[in-house]
């Protein structure tokens, strides 16, 4: 209780988080439109997964040089050039929709720089927020973030085939706005955000080799990016089979809505109890136990797939991630020198996030050719593997509570055995 009071006293966090929180929303309802739209316009489930792989992609592409030049650039400048960027491109895609003249492609170019957009804004907050907490805040802080994700999935389906129902266009004229909002918002953060570091900045090519070789050379990290990476592409693949699929079979919009509003509920439940979690539960059994909440959760979608049992499979597969996401990501904070903060949040988040732009259109092909049981046999066999790869790992799982995390960041052996610590 004594971090939340103290945050909600911090104005640039409040700041920061608000500007991020209304640019998520917008951001919600268009990845929400993306697949409607996309699927209005071609009558493909393949096709209309597009325009989500496009915006994967460009996020995914952007991140390692995106870490390099947030290490060495102002990072409130670039955040707000990523929210202004946005905010142009989905107004044109609005004026292209109100004319009648739509087409994917449109959507495809603009997911795929917003993608861009996103990549670079995630390591610039990343930082930022590290600028503008203190570490013992950081549980608490990340977890109100993973709260802002869920509230903006809570609220987006909904809204999203609300908007849709008025109009293609709406969608986008709406995140056009919340990226405007975004922008002024985080303009009026006073902290400095330009590089802290009195290291004397090299090559691009040099910064990223550097932080590369340090996530390379700690067990902890290159753990967490195989896990990430075959973990996101599972779980955004069952989320693309589980809409689409109810897209397929003719269900109402309306409802689709609902069902992304629950998984979105789940993650705002989630994010609440998450700092008590986190300061409970050892940060390497809580990593443990999301790894393998799937498994069984994927089970009843064999036999069932009427949008209830879909909406409570989310639901229930969404409540543990915010305290997982929040416990290993204040973890790799803590424990990363400030000067690499950037570049390590941006090459965790490249590795993590390559096989995502591989969820929409291996959840579209496994439904077309295989269907949606068979579909959801092979998700379950890719989520069992993502599990056992934490599992297998001592480095993960000797993690302690935060308060017997090392408090020396210099020291590379405080991440191979923190145990000792």
């Amino acid at each position: 209780m004594m971090a939340y009071r103290s945050l909600a006293r911090n104005r640039d966090f409040t700041a920061l988080w608000t500007g991020e929180a209304v640019s998520q929303l917008g951001s919600a309802v268009s990845m929400f439109a993306f697949s409607l739209v996309g699927y209005g316009l071609t009558g493909s489930a393949v096709l209309a997964g597009l325009p989500t792989a496009a915006f994967l992609t460009g996020m995914v592409a952007a991140l390692l040089p995106a870490g390099a030049v947030v290490d060495r650039s102002d990072r409130k400048r670039l955040m707000m050039l990523a929210s202004g960027s946005g905010s142009v491109v989905y107004g044109l895609v609005a004026v292209a929709a109100l004319a009648g003249e739509l087409r994917l492609w449109h959507l495809v170019v603009a997911a795929l720089l917003t993608g861009i957009g996103t990549g670079v804004f995630g390591p610039a907050e990343a930082s930022a927020v590290r600028s503008v907490v203190t570490r013992e805040e950081l549980p608490t802080a990340l977890s109100q973030n993973q709260a802002r994700h869920h509230v903006a999935a809570l609220v987006g389906g909904p809204l999203g085939a609300f908007l849709v129902g008025l109009g293609r266009a709406m969608p986008f004229v709406f995140d056009a706005v919340t990226f405007a909002i975004s922008f002024v918002t985080l303009s009026r953060i006073r902290t400095d955000l330009s590089p802290q570091s009195d290291r004397a900045p090299g090559t691009v090519r040099a910064d990223l080799a550097e932080g590369l070789r340090y996530v390379l050379g700690r067990p902890y990290f290159r753990t967490m990016m195989a896990f990430a990476a075959t973990s996101n592409l599972a779980v955004n693949a069952v989320f693309y089979v589980a809409i689409m699929s109810l897209v397929q079979d003719g269900v109402h919009p309306g409802a689709i809505g609902v069902i992304d509003m629950l998984a979105g509920l789940g993650g705002i439940l989630g994010a609440l109890v998450a700092p008590r979690v986190i300061d409970r539960v050892p940060t390497g059994r809580l990593t443990l136990a999301v790894a393998w909440s799937w498994v069984p959760l994927l089970v009843p979608l064999l036999f069932w797939t009427s949008p209830l049992v879909v909406g409570a499979v989310l639901f229930l597969g969404i409540l543990l991630n915010p305290a997982g996401n929040a416990g290993s990501q204040s973890y790799r904070m803590a424990i990363t020198p400030r000067h690499l903060q950037g570049r390590v949040a941006s090459s965790m988040q490249f590795v993590g996030m390559c096989l995502m732009p591989l969820a929409p259109v291996l959840g579209g092909v496994l439904l077309e050719h295989l269907g949606g049981r068979a579909a959801t046999v092979g998700l379950l066999v890719i989520v069992t593997i993502s599990a056992l790869i934490p599992t297998a790992s001592a480095t993960v799982r000797r993690i302690p509570r935060p308060e017997m995390w090392p408090h020396l960041e210099e020291q590379p052996a405080a991440v191979t055995q923190p145990a000792a610590a």
